[in-house]
């Protein structure tokens, strides 16, 4: 599976001095790296609300409702 973080250099030049020794194979994937992204953000927006952030909620369906209402709010906005 790659990764969908660009490499540091410092750990790219580490993995090619052990050789066959190494760890997981360098990659990186720019699709996946936008998809990522976009779902980052997402999230965080979604965050910005208050009910999602602090999950007062005791029951799941009711988290559910305000993950909902914060949804529909981003997406009246947009």
């Amino acid at each position: 599976m790659n990764c969908p973080m660009p490499e540091k250099a410092d750990s790219q030049a580490a993995r090619w001095r052990k050789c066959a020794r190494g760890g997981r194979p360098p990659g990186f994937d720019e699709d996946r790296y936008k998809k990522r992204n976009a779902v980052e953000r997402a999230i965080n927006r979604l965050k910005q609300s208050r009910a999602v952030a602090t999950r007062f909620d005791k029951r799941g369906y009711v988290f559910l409702g305000a993950v909902t209402a914060a949804s529909l709010a981003i997406w009246l906005r947009s």
